[in-house]
């Protein structure tokens, strides 16, 4: 790679984060009503037997959920080579930890990173994804 930047165009941000489910309608209820992500738009597209589902986030990120007939498996846990998890910004882990649990979904315990003093913890969509949930405000 060349240290020469002055030619570089710039990235704007994170445009969306796009995610497979293996059973379309569960993983719309855990994305929607679960965390409680917004739905933009959703198209069911026949040649590909297939769901897209856009949904954002308060900040403006979108995640894009698809469904495929009989997609592979993939390595989930945080130490897998590729992507590692998908993390959350929140105000408040324990609270967020206190209501996954109250709708059955497991959670490891609360973290805290030793860098920056903040809390987290990791849990898992219904597909086994990792996801974080790090608190970056709040309590």
């Amino acid at each position: 790679m060349s240290d020469s930047t002055s030619a570089r165009p710039a990235l704007r941000g994170t445009h969306h984060v796009a995610l497979i489910g293996s059973d379309y309608a569960r993983s719309k209820r855990f994305y929607t009503d679960l965390l409680g992500c917004t739905v933009l738009d959703e198209h069911y597209r026949d040649a590909r037997d297939s769901w897209k589902l856009d949904l954002a986030l308060p900040d403006g990120t979108r995640l894009e959920l698809f469904s495929f007939p009989d997609p592979p498996s993939r390595p989930s846990r945080p130490e897998a080579c590729g992507l590692r998890h998908l993390a959350f910004a929140v105000d408040d882990v324990a609270a967020w930890q206190a209501y996954l649990a109250a709708a059955g979904v497991a959670t490891e315990a609360i973290r805290v990173d030793e860098y920056t003093g903040r809390r987290f913890l990791f849990f898992a969509d219904p597909d086994g994804l990792p996801l974080e949930l790090y608190e970056t405000g709040g309590a």
